[in-house]
């Protein structure tokens, strides 16, 4: 962390869909009733979550360490206590120990009212940079590569300014199929586009 930062230092926390995302596997397929206990309890995390969500971080932090905490420490206590009574190769008490092995990170929200429990919005967010950069890399050369990007920054404005990409570029080829002249080339910007 960066004691100098602006706002303090950053603190590392544990992702709640990453802690959850075995024990839900395990218990979709119906093998373990640890795991189906421990994501309705993850859910019951969550619910407390959208009750203060968008309140102040300190109405946050005490929703959390009144209801989150006992929660909390219910699952730790049950994981340590079931990894005591199963097998050790088991695909739970692989769950159980990654889990356990974050327990000081999964704790760091209660004590912390800026945290998110997940960093699920950040994911989304990234999500179509990652995708981007995955479908660049077949764009056959530099060129076409730098077309490509100006294609999605294009495609990305049009999102960014609440405009149906598909309904933009219909229209701005059609226009430019008519003839439409080059001077007036910004017509064609996502942000300045109108229904005709």
């Amino acid at each position: 962390a960066e004691a100098d930062r602006p706002g303090g230092p950053a603190t590392l926390a544990c992702c709640l869909t990453h802690l959850r995302r075995e024990f839900y596997k395990l218990h979709v397929q119906g093998l373990s009733q640890t795991a189906s206990w421990t994501v309705e309890r993850v859910a019951d995390l969550w619910a407390v979550e959208a009750q203060v969500k968008g309140s102040a971080p300190q109405t946050r932090l005490d929703a959390r360490r009144n209801a989150s905490a006992p929660i909390v420490d219910e699952l730790i206590a049950r994981w340590e206590s079931e990894l005591t009574r199963i097998s050790g190769k088991s695909k739970i008490a692989e769950a159980i120990r990654y889990s356990l092995s974050r327990k000081t990170k999964f704790r760091r929200f209660l004590n912390e009212g800026r945290a998110e429990l997940d960093n699920n919005t950040v994911e989304r967010a990234i999500r179509p940079i990652t995708i981007a950069r995955k479908n660049a890399l077949f764009a056959g050369s530099e060129a076409g590569g730098s077309t490509w990007a100006t294609i999605a920054s294009l495609l990305a404005t049009a999102h960014l300014n609440d405009v149906d990409p598909n309904a933009w570029l219909t229209q701005s080829l059609e226009r430019l199929a008519a003839g439409w002249p080059n001077k007036d080339i910004d017509a064609f910007l996502p942000q300045n586009f109108t229904r005709s």
